[in-house]
């Protein structure tokens, strides 16, 4: 660490207070913990720019990943955004009424809808996630790109040993 945060700050007061605890974890979670908060806002202004909310822009990102003819069943779409239904039919319900999305009719199943992106809906998201790269770009931009690499290999590596129960 170059420089001093308020997590450095933290760590000193514990250490002062705890010498017997090993803090390495702490402040590593902690820095992790503040990284998010600050980035999550700077991620949801762009959101709020267009419109949005992060579970909407979630949606129509979802639906423009999904390729031609950019349709998903809703449950489908709750699963991949880890949604309940309930929670999915409120988005959906916002999306359809700004005229982002439609609900249609499923051709192999006359009892099931498919949640369709619309025209509007595809030139928002694309606009949307071109700033939102751009943002996310913006804010790496303080590491090189080999730290931005290394980085995304740790972290990728710790989320998939705690997402396996490691």
């Amino acid at each position: 660490m170059t420089e001093s945060d308020a997590i450095d700050a933290i760590e000193r007061q514990w250490r002062r207070e705890r010498p017997d605890l090993d803090l390495a974890a702490m402040v590593v979670f902690a820095r992790l913990g503040r990284l998010a908060i600050v980035a999550e806002r700077e991620i949801e202004a762009v959101f709020l720019a267009h419109g949005l909310r992060r579970g909407e822009f979630d949606v129509l990102a979802a639906l423009r990943r999904a390729g031609a003819p950019f349709e998903l069943n809703p449950s489908g779409l709750a699963e991949t955004l880890m949604l309940s239904r309930a929670g999915m039919t409120g988005r959906l319900d916002r999306l359809e009424l700004a005229g982002y999305v439609r609900r249609i009719a499923d051709t192999g199943d006359r009892r099931a809808v498919r949640v369709a992106l619309t025209a509007a809906g595809q030139e928002l998201v694309d606009t949307v996630v071109t700033d939102h790269t751009a943002n996310e770009t913006r804010m790496l931009s303080a590491l090189t790109a080999a730290e931005r690499r290394e980085l995304d290999r740790i972290a990728g590596k710790l989320l998939t040993a705690l997402e396996s129960g490691g």
